[in-house]
């Protein structure tokens, strides 16, 4: 389904979240909207792992790294799981890696930037707790729509 975040914005003033500017398109689709999950990383992949490799159904993750730039938490190797489970989506705090496969991909991902260390495999992280970051509270099982002007956060499908 085709829709214009611009246009959500302006049908739906105050009910809708804007994230602030910041967060580039680095994945091979750059329109796309879902359901959230959500985690906090802790500079550590393991649970992005998990998630990505377990069923999407369409859902969109959203990683806070704290905003962290000496490492990423998500890679080409994790896109492609979650190419393959369903995901439709991955919103990072933080960095991701191997950018130009997963530019590739029908995948959409926003990170703050790119850097090619990766983060640790400690299992450590929590999911489905509210995260706030770009001026917005990101919040599991709300919807996010992202497009090439930006992302806007609703309590409820808008389309």
């Amino acid at each position: 389904m085709t829709f214009n975040t611009a246009d959500l914005s302006d049908a739906n003033v105050g009910k809708v979240q804007i994230v602030l500017p910041g967060l580039p398109d680095f994945g091979g689709n750059s329109c796309f909207h879902g359901q959230m999950v959500t985690l906090k990383a802790w500079n550590d992949y393991s649970q992005v792992r998990e998630q990505l490799k377990s069923p999407g159904a369409g859902k969109i993750l959203v990683v806070d790294n704290a905003g962290a730039l000496h490492c990423a938490v998500l890679g080409d190797l994790l896109a492609a799981a979650a190419c393959e489970n369903g995901w439709l989506g991955v919103i990072v705090n933080g960095c991701i890696r191997d950018s130009a496969a997963i530019a590739g991909m029908q995948l959409g991902v926003r990170a703050l930037a790119c850097v090619p260390a990766r983060g640790d495999n400690a299992g450590r992280g929590d999911v489905n707790v509210e995260l706030a970051f770009q001026g917005a509270v990101f919040r599991p099982g709300e919807y996010l729509y992202s497009d090439a002007d930006g992302i806007l956060l609703s309590p409820a499908p808008l389309l």
